[in-house]
């Protein structure tokens, strides 16, 4: 009898698995016509196909289409059409999303599932009032002159007691120049966020525990880029509920990295009121007393907007100057007119490569166009996302539905010949200089490398520092020549990155450094 019920039971859920599937797709149709073109779509498996394909080289097929469109935009489709959404490359949309209809187009939860755990309630991670308090918070203190000092400072002995002397101990052997750079970036960022040193360059003492948190850290963001990428979400939330494979450790990466994120924030608050500290945590700290918190909740407060800055700053300036130097390396005209202004810099202040200060980095022009124009064809995040509150009309006419996603991509806008002209794919920096070669800032909606509008990055004056003390440094020390070559205009066509949360290059850096006859 029981075998009988259970074989009816199965015939009847085969029979109606059609009914379900074909209901959740007219469910999720488009309630609204749409002249929005959307190349390589099929029915019920949407992009599928096509983003299998190019998969090894996505933002060149997300270009490539966005290209061909009239007003470079498209229509994306999910997979059973689960999920619906637009792609954009137009300055105007752009500033539709991001500053004139701000709070119809959110973070939402395609973005914050994913990144939760890792990112909490943290101000990369959250909308409204929560995001808000943090911003107003964040924007205060970036704008105060002590932490761009404090900054610099951290960079320049980072760089004089680390980064040099690793690459000075080299000598002739080929080196990751990439993976020297995030190690750097790591040491440098957790020197700003929490005051801790994880000493990855350098050989000095090694905390057990800061070692775990990098390594816990590396893990966390590597999974939340696969979550990001998966063509098919549900498998990873399945794993996540069973608590299994790769979710698994995920899990176990994210206790470590709690645990000693609290541990950092507890030693801290014994500390209040030492004016030694000037770290972002002791600043966050000292600012978070009057918002009303209980100690728990002031410490999750801190924990999620501290691993946020982390998150941020770890990668995003060592993958910039990754590009940067694969670039300079193929364009030897480049290279030479930086060495010349670094030079001159040498020269004019009197100063050793560790001596100059935050205000004699801005006068190398030069120098900061050539990291504009890297930046614009090898976005650090080359595409970024939105999600959709309630119906809205693009300007462009683009019809974006209540809970579509609405991407943008920076890594496309900076290859569209419509926005930069017929050599857009050429790097020039001299694009970025007027008559009288003086660096000119141009429309942030146009170049969105560090966001707009009302998210537009806190951290990009100091992400400038940073790369330009970098470059400076490394350049007046070494000669660097780019195994197998740099990337010359022929290898730009194919760039070798890898897809990821950022646009990473594939195997590494591998540089020959040769030391300077100064």
């Amino acid at each position: 009898m029981f075998d009988i019920i259970t074989t009816n039971l199965l015939y009847l859920l085969i029979l109606s698995l059609p009914i379900l599937l074909l209901s959740t797709i007219f469910h999720h149709l488009p309630r609204h016509r749409t002249t929005t073109p959307c190349p390589q779509s099929y029915p019920l498996i949407g992009n599928l196909i096509g983003f299998l394909r190019n998969r090894h080289r996505f933002h060149d097929w997300v270009t490539d289409m966005l290209s061909t469109t009239p007003s470079l935009t498209l229509q994306v489709n999910g997979f059973l059409h689960l999920s619906h959404g637009i792609c954009t490359a137009n300055p105007t949309n752009l500033h539709h999303l991001l500053r004139h209809n701000f709070l119809n187009y959110i973070k939402g939860h395609r973005y914050t599932t994913v990144l939760h755990e890792l990112l909490g309630n943290g101000i990369f991670n959250s909308d409204g009032d929560m995001w808000s308090s943090q911003r107003k918070v964040a924007s205060h203190e970036f704008k105060t002159k002590a932490l761009r000092v404090f900054i610099s400072d951290t960079v320049r002995l980072q760089i004089s007691n680390s980064l040099v002397p690793y690459l000075l101990s080299v000598g002739n052997c080929t080196v990751d120049l990439q993976l020297v750079l995030k190690k750097f970036g790591f040491d440098n960022i957790c020197n700003v966020a929490f005051g801790v040193d994880p000493c990855l360059l350098t050989s000095g003492v090694k905390d057990p525990k800061c070692l775990l948190f990098v390594q816990a850290f590396d893990v966390a963001v590597e999974h939340t880029s696969y979550r990001f990428m998966s063509p098919l979400p549900v498998v990873w939330k399945l794993k996540r509920f069973f608590n299994i494979g790769s979710e698994r450790k995920y899990k176990e990466a994210i206790e470590t990295v709690n645990e000693f994120a609290m541990e950092v924030i507890k030693s801290k608050e014994t500390q209040i009121g030492d004016k030694t500290n000037e770290d972002l945590l002791s600043r966050f700290m000292a600012s978070s007393w009057d918002m009303g918190f209980e100690d728990e909740e002031r410490r999750k407060f801190l924990r999620d907007i501290i691993i946020s800055f982390i998150l941020a700053g770890k990668d995003s300036t060592s993958t910039a100057l990754t590009w940067f130097f694969w670039l300079l390396d193929g364009h030897p005209h480049c290279k030479h007119m930086i060495h010349k202004e670094i030079s001159m810099l040498m020269t004019s202040t009197h100063h050793i490569h560790v001596g100059y200060r935050f205000d004699d980095l801005k006068n190398l022009y030069y120098l900061h166009a050539a990291l504009s124009e890297s930046m614009r064809l090898f976005p650090p995040v080359p595409i970024n996302s939105r999600l959709t509150v309630d119906d809205d009309i693009l300007p462009d006419g683009t019809f974006v539905g209540k809970g579509w996603f609405a991407d943008y991509s920076a890594y496309a806008m900076g290859r569209m010949e419509r926005l930069w002209g017929s050599d857009c794919r050429e790097f020039k920096p001299e694009r970025w200089l007027d008559d009288d070669g003086m660096y000119q800032q141009l429309d942030q909606y146009k170049y969105p490398v560090f966001h707009g509008g009302f998210r537009m990055c806190l951290g990009k004056e100091m992400a400038y520092l940073q790369m330009k003390s970098v470059v400076v440094a490394v350049m007046h020390e070494f000669e660097i020549e780019v195994v197998g070559g740099g990337g010359t205009p022929e290898k730009m066509v194919e760039p070798p990155y890898s897809l990821s949360l950022l646009l990473n290059m594939k195997n590494g850096l591998h540089v020959r450094l040769k030391k300077r006859q100064q």
